[in-house]
């Protein structure tokens, strides 16, 4: 990554984090938009990346939480802070149709924190958290922890860390995200670096049966966390190995404009073919152009005829209403 230069570092950095953010809460159940999501980190971190899609607040709380994380991972971490990523979390003061105690720790009001599955009658209680009462005593002490000078290793602080967060389980909902994003402060801690070039957060969710087995069975075992722990170091192996994927993307993006170079595109056309390098899903259409775009039918074909003279795109052997358009293969300058 060294070697890429600025730029190319910048964009990486952009894919991880939106995988980061769309993973962390794709775990917990909840899909986000994609584009919102693209948009609001980038935004974030000032890059122009051409026709910025507004995010809603939801989306803005999740990006603006991750970006404290691991932009500001040297800053302690406390109650003000958590209370404060919560809040950005749940804008609303809901989850779904539920009202939540937000900003603050939850109380057990209405029965004990538990993590259950299962239809209704018929729950499976996963893990049942320590009781209300005890946050106060229990947060105290993970946080003279966690702003200690390290007494082990970085990445291990960050596994335990995670282990202990979700253990305690402080808040009404938002939990699992929560600890994700300190586990991702730890890990830039440990790197010294802001820069994220590999999502803990994707790779938990492509092993999400693995990660919620694994923290089950630590949490109704021992104080003995070794599993837990090699589970833990052996999936940042493989998301590590994963992240050559958004590497390959870049260096693709990278080579296409690299070869497009004096042509002429206006702003429409660079956003779409864009949209097209990140993993456009579907086939491009010229109504699809147009509802990108945010463009006529008419202006929408006419740009998509320039591209395919220009042989950026190529145009699907099927005709009429059923045409669509790909990228071309580019032949080397």
């Amino acid at each position: 990554m060294e070697a890429l230069g600025f730029k190319l570092r910048q964009e990486a950095v952009l894919q991880t984090l939106t995988a980061d953010v769309l993973k962390s809460s794709e775990i917990e159940g909840e899909d986000l938009n994609k584009v919102q999501v693209h948009s609001s980190v980038a935004r974030h971190l000032g890059m122009d990346i051409g026709a910025l899609k507004p995010a809603d607040r939801h989306v803005e709380g999740i990006v603006e939480m991750t970006l404290d994380a691991t932009r500001n991972y040297d800053r302690p971490l406390n109650e003000e802070r958590l209370f404060a990523w919560h809040a950005a979390l749940f804008p609303t003061g809901r989850s779904g149709m539920k009202t939540i105690r937000v900003g603050t720790w939850r109380d057990d009001s209405t029965g004990p924190m538990q993590v259950v599955s299962g239809p209704v009658g018929k729950e499976c209680v996963h893990y049942e958290a320590p009781a209300a009462g005890r946050l106060s005593q229990e947060m105290s002490a993970f946080f003279d922890w966690f702003n200690r000078s390290p007494e082990t290793d970085e990445v291990l602080k960050s596994a335990i860390a995670h282990l202990w967060f979700v253990t305690i389980h402080p808040f009404d909902d938002g939990n699992g995200r929560i600890a994700r994003a300190i586990t991702d402060m730890l890990l830039a801690r440990s790197e010294k670096s802001p820069q994220r070039f590999y999502s803990m957060s994707e790779q938990i969710r492509r092993e999400r049966n693995a990660y919620y087995g694994i923290l089950e069975q630590t949490q109704k075992g021992t104080m003995d966390a070794t599993q837990w722990l090699i589970w833990f170091l052996t999936c940042m192996g493989r998301a590590i190995e994963n992240a050559q994927s958004i590497l390959a993307t870049v260096l693709a993006k990278a080579r296409f404009w690299e070869r497009t170079q004096g042509v002429s595109l206006n702003e429409r056309q660079t956003m779409v073919l864009n949209r097209l390098l990140e993993g456009f899903e579907g086939k491009l259409t010229t109504s699809k152009y147009a509802k990108l775009a945010r463009c006529s039918q008419d202006t929408a074909l006419r740009d998509i005829l320039s591209l395919v003279e220009q042989g950026i795109l190529a145009r699907s052997p099927a005709g009429g209403r059923s045409t669509s358009y790909a990228l071309a293969e580019i032949g080397n300058p």
